[in-house]
């Protein structure tokens, strides 16, 4: 039965997450270096054509021909560049392609790069007193990069140090960030540390760069010790001597040449290179650079050429005036020489190059009979040519074309043509049996065209059925002898080649041609290469084997085998494109792998099939907080929890696996967690790890158990932090909840996704970070909200255990902090508050701010002295109007009083202690303000 295409695209090799976007975009993230494999499955008869393109912003490429037949896209150590929306489409000529996409995104961070300027139009010397100096930090990522500071030990923020200022400028996005130290001073000459984190995405971990600051710090510079240009015979070695003039710390010197890459014969040792035997291919610009990050990279640069002649080529034309190509007896001959020269411009005036004309070795001058000409000597290439009119028997034999280049110093060119009665124009034959040629996959074949004339002309082989390229890349190949050889053929080379005379080193006359027919055989490509089947037992199990494409399409037998035990055998159908082999009962003998080979006169394709009972691996749930927060002097807790990810695939779940150990330790510890039930799919399961060891780090090991016996196990750490944070970059939210009991709720949204046009004029414009893809949660105060209106975002539950049993006298101190933006002509309040385990209310608020604060993010910290179990609460208050917006980012709790909190002199409400540090902070000011 006929049947349209249709397609979908499956996923596996190393991606860090694959998840659905809106609109139903598949996003599949991986790690630079890493194995990107795509599978695209369809359906429909007869077989769809299958074809894998790629669109990577304006540029659309198509992959090379080897991948438009194959099913599976495999790219090896993926490059950030290879990045993109990658489009599978399958046709088989009934009704529309079916066509799907997925959008890579490759992560990487490379090392960070720290680089010194001062302001712009102080003077270029050395890094003195009353010098605002610039340290920028850049470091190529995907995600966009977060950067800190370091002096020495020292961890710099901004504010922490009234000489120091950190930002991040706007042209450039987010992705450098700048030290700038003002007017510097004798501290500032130390040792600075840039730290770049993408926060271990895909497992990336942290990179740091270290320069030091002194009072001698300068940028580069350097003096180049040749003349330029540098005007060289071949085979002469030169030499280019680069040194350094100033510099703190001392600059690096490397060489960079104009044609990618230095000599592969060259030598650089310290600031010399050393081109031995230069060659004409060597010839270009050579730069020295000299760089030690302070500063713009100095730079000096010479020409050299190297004289040369080269592409020496002939050709002969048989009389014009008559329609015929042969030489013969009284008529005309044109003979033609041409030679390119290197363009040389050193002054006052390049060398000419000059021909000369020997006939059997002896010297030929023009006559009236015998005419020499030459084009322009100062263009290239030149030409000469000799016009022998009305020829004689006599004017036979050899004659010499010889260039030169005035004042000599190179190597002449000479170029021999034979002029005989036997001369005879060329003819291209393809040997009989030689097209069509049938060759198998992966052999070497030879196309053949015989050529006859004298002289024998180069031929010149191109693909005649389409505008593709040839097997090295090029449009076109020559040949001396006829024959195009072709090494491990491949399915796509199967098609029609043309060889064809050039003009060159043979007649000018219109060129001969002939086509030779290439089918290239290869076995059946099938589907699928590799699928494993889960499976209980007592279950059906059914694989499939289809048939994409083979050559010849004559399918001849079919077979399928477990391990190597023939089970079934026979003739492929010819009206379909598979072959079934059906389990009706699975039991233990039916574990193992399946194989089913497709057969063809050029060999087999393979299908494998993994039958097993082996039940999938737990997904762990990582946004548990809380249970880090037990503060019991000497250990810790931890709630483990996860789901089971397709649990009713195989037989009943019955146990699980448990392993732990501390990190940097050998030793595993075990036990099992026995489940009495059947598991649901997403059902949440939980079980607690006790008197781990603070403030340790622990590996934890889950495996699942079926009849079958060992499942896949997951590993995850297990890190006590005695600090909590929260960026909501996940959709769980780290566990906060959206209080019931308010008017409305906080929305979870990225710059990239949200939709402002309505009111332009309120909100961030990115995340804390400044990344357009960061999310971060706000208000939407547009309607039907209305003026008063409330919206509370609730944490989970922090646990303070009292020291002893009669309560706490002494309660710990935690530091609460978040970033907020609240930009608009009708921001509201926004409010944080302490919610205390049996309190069925909040108290007041420990932090509180009204109105516009600009169109920025400010950091907020308060510290809470919790005398039970407590969450912390966010309200956001609606304003008079819609330019309202409030957000909020990277929410943080750790143990301890807030370091250096920053100022809040709007604030409605404080807690005590910092209400009388304020106003006792205010009382000084007025005093110190009176005394002046």
């Amino acid at each position: 039965m006929r049947a349209p295409p249709t397609v979908r695209i499956i996923h596996s090799g190393h991606a860090c997450n694959v998840e659905e976007e809106r609109h139903t975009e598949r996003v599949y993230t991986i790690r630079e270096g890493e194995t990107l494999e795509l599978t695209c499955l369809v359906t429909g008869h007869p077989r769809p054509q299958i074809r894998w393109t790629k669109t990577a912003g304006s540029v659309s490429d198509r992959f090379q021909d080897s991948s438009v037949f194959n099913e599976t896209l495999h790219i090896a150590k993926i490059l950030r560049t290879q990045g993109g929306r990658y489009y599978c489409k399958a046709e088989n000529g009934l009704g529309s392609p079916a066509i799907k996409s997925i959008r890579v995104d490759v992560y990487y961070l490379d090392d960070p790069v720290v680089t010194v300027h001062q302001s712009i139009g102080e003077a270029k010397e050395q890094f003195y007193y009353e010098r605002t100096v610039f340290l920028r930090c850049v470091a190529n990522s995907n995600p966009p990069v977060r950067y800190s500071w370091h002096r020495g030990r020292e961890v710099l923020t901004q504010g922490s140090d009234k000489g120091v200022e950190i930002y991040e400028p706007f042209f450039t996005q987010g992705e450098t960030k700048i030290l700038k130290l003002k007017n510097l001073r004798p501290q500032d000459y130390a040792n600075y540390s840039c730290i770049a984190s993408v926060r271990n995405v895909c497992g990336i971990p942290d990179r740091s760069v270290i320069f030091r600051l002194t009072n001698k710090t300068a940028s580069p510079s350097i003096k180049l010790l040749v003349e330029d240009p540098i005007v060289v015979n071949p085979g002469q070695t030169v030499s280019l001597v680069c040194i350094t003039t100033g510099g703190e710390p001392p600059p690096t010197l490397t060489w960079v040449s104009s044609n990618d890459s230095l000599p592969q014969r060259s030598v650089v040792k310290g600031g010399t290179l050393t081109l031995p035997a230069i060659t004409s291919d060597e010839a270009g610009i050579y730069s020295c650079v000299a760089s030690n990050n302070v500063g713009n990279p100095a730079k000096k640069s010479t020409t050299i050429v190297v004289r040369a002649l080269k592409k020496g080529r002939f050709w002969i034309t048989p009389d014009p005036y008559h329609n015929d190509d042969n030489i013969q007896i009284g008529r005309e001959v044109k003979i033609s020489c041409q030679v390119e020269q290197t363009h040389m411009w050193r002054r006052p005036r390049p060398k000419k190059l000059t021909f000369s004309w020997l006939k059997n070795g002896r010297a030929l001058r023009s006559s009236e009979r015998m005419v020499i000409t030459q084009t322009d000597p100062d263009i290239s290439p030149g030409t000469t040519n000799l016009d022998i009119i009305d020829l004689k028997f006599t004017d036979f034999g050899t004659y010499t074309c010889v260039a030169a280049l005035k004042g000599g110093g190179i190597p002449e060119i000479s170029i021999d043509v034979n002029i005989s009665s036997t001369t005879v124009p060329p003819n291209l034959t393809v040997p009989r049996g030689k097209s069509p040629l049938v060759a198998r996959e992966g052999d070497t074949v030879e196309l053949e065209c015989l050529v006859s004339g004298k002289p024998k002309p180069i031929i010149l082989w191109s693909r005649a059925d389409k505008e593709a390229p040839m097997p090295d890349g090029s449009m076109q190949m020559e040949s001396y002898d006829g024959v195009l050889r072709i090494v491990n053929v491949s399915r796509e080379m199967t098609g029609s080649y043309r060889c064809q005379t050039s003009q060159y080193n043979g007649f000018n006359v219109k060129p001969r041609e002939a086509v030779v027919e290439l089918i290239v055989q290869y076995p059946p490509t099938v589907e699928p290469v590799y699928m494993e089947l889960r499976q209980g037992l007592g279950r059906p199990v059914v694989m499939t084997c289809r048939v994409l494409r083979a050559h010849p399409s004559r399918v001849l037998r079919f077979e399928w085998l477990l391990s190597n035990r023939l089970l079934h055998a026979g003739a492929f159908d010819a009206q379909k494109d598979e072959t079934e082999y059906t389990i009706r009962s699975l039991n233990r003998d039916g574990w193992g792998e399946y194989t089913c080979n497709v057969i063809n006169e050029a060999g087999a394709g393979k299908c494998t099939f993994q039958v097993t009972g082996k039940a999938y691996p737990p997904e762990f749930y990582y946004d548990t907080y809380s249970p880090l927060w037990q503060n019991r002097p000497r250990v810790f807790d931890f709630k483990l929890q996860w789901t089971q990810m397709n649990p009713n695939a195989v037989d009943r779940i019955v146990a699980y696996r448990l392993g732990f150990r501390q990190m940097g330790l050998q030793r595993w510890w075990e036990q099992e967690i026995p489940v009495d039930r059947t598991i649901n799919k997403g059902e949440l399961m939980t079980h607690n790890l006790t008197d781990l060891v603070k403030p340790e780090s622990y590996e934890v090991r889950l495996t699942p158990i079926t009849r079958f016996g060992e499942g896949d196990s997951t590993i995850r750490i297990v890190t006590y932090s005695g600090e909590f944070h929260c960026s909501f970059e996940e959709e769980p939210i780290c566990m906060f909840t959206q209080d019931k009991n308010d008017d409305f709720d906080w929305t979870r949204h990225s710059a990239a996704t949200r939709d402002t046009k309505y009111t332009p004029n309120t909100g961030p414009a990115g995340d804390r970070s400044g990344s357009k893809q960061g999310f971060y949660m706000y208000i939407e105060t547009s309607r039907p909200r209305k003026e008063g209106d409330q919206a509370r975002l609730v944490s989970p539950f922090f646990n303070v255990a009292p020291k002893n049993p009669y309560g706490i006298t002494n309660p710990p101190a935690y530091c609460f902090g978040f970033y907020y933006h609240m930009y608009g002509k009708h921001i509201g309040t926004l409010n944080a508050l302490l919610k205390q385990k049996g309190q069925t209310t909040s108290e007041g608020p420990v932090w509180s701010l009204s109105g516009n604060q600009g169109d920025r993010w400010k950091q907020a910290k308060v510290s809470i002295h919790p005398t039970a179990s407590f969450q912390v609460v966010l309200e956001g208050i609606r304003g008079p109007g819609i330019e309202g917006d409030i957000a909020i980012d990277d929410v943080m709790l750790e143990e301890g009083e807030c370091r250096d909190p920053p100022p809040n002199l709007s604030s409605k409400a404080l807690s005590t202690s910092s209400h009388i540090w304020l106003l006792c902070i205010t009382l000084v000011m007025t005093l110190l303000e009176g005394q002046r």
